[in-house]
């Protein structure tokens, strides 16, 4: 994971506005889809894997609809400050970026991450961020904004995007040009996260969530198992 993601993605999104009233409505599709993918029981220990210390209603969806908080171990780039006031129930691991997990081999049920795996640097570094969701959980949730939605969600650029040059380009106009650098963001489609999931060699599926509009739905799950 890199630094920048936080502050820079929420300027794109402001609060009491439209975009933030449809990215709640895509975050709680996916809420809906981690339920049905995951079916996570009572009992069931889940980790979330690059929580926002960013506090609104659109962050964290997890933990703002998740019945059952004291389940949830959260990690993430900072010191959570903000993060474990909001959710006092959810205890929280400061990591680091594109490192191994500080946790033992299978220690929870289910490893989760939303809008995470796009911003870890490399092809390298999504297959190493899948595989270690896989080494420490039995079932792994993965969601990520979809690269055909016609609105590029950290830059709220439209269509321009669809084409790698011409993104650049458009980034570097609108003062955006951080976006255009793959160490900050990989643009996500159904076959690459069907690439970075395979040396897992686990039982995969990948499908649209978030606002549903067939194949330019505004984001994608990969939803992984034994």
């Amino acid at each position: 994971m890199t630094v920048l993601t936080e502050e820079e993605y929420y300027r794109a999104v402001p609060r009491q506005s439209l975009a933030e009233r449809l990215l709640v409505a895509a975050r709680d599709q996916i809420f809906r889809d981690f339920q049905a993918r995951m079916r996570p029981s009572p009992s069931d220990r889940i980790l979330d894997v690059g929580v926002s210390d960013v506090v609104n209603a659109g962050a964290n969806f997890l933990e703002r609809c998740y019945p059952r908080p004291g389940k949830i171990t959260a990690c993430g780039l900072g010191e959570g400050t903000e993060f474990q006031v909001a959710f006092p129930a959810v205890g929280y691991v400061r990591i680091d970026p594109n490192a191994h997990l500080p946790f033992d081999d299978g220690s929870f049920n289910i490893a989760t991450s939303n809008a995470v795996l796009e911003h870890v640097g490399s092809a390298q570094n999504q297959s190493f961020f899948v595989s270690e969701l896989c080494r420490v959980a039995a079932r792994v949730f993965i969601s990520v904004p979809n690269r055909l939605f016609p609105i590029e969600h950290h830059t709220a650029l439209p269509m321009v995007h669809y084409v790698d040059s011409l993104f650049q380009i458009v980034c570097r106009i609108t003062g955006q040009s951080q976006w255009a650098q793959e160490a900050n963001l990989i643009l996500m489609t159904r076959g690459r996260l069907r690439r970075v999931a395979a040396p897992t060699g686990r039982s995969v599926e990948i499908g649209y969530t978030g606002l549903r509009l067939g194949p330019f739905s505004s984001n994608l799950y990969l939803a992984i198992r034994p």
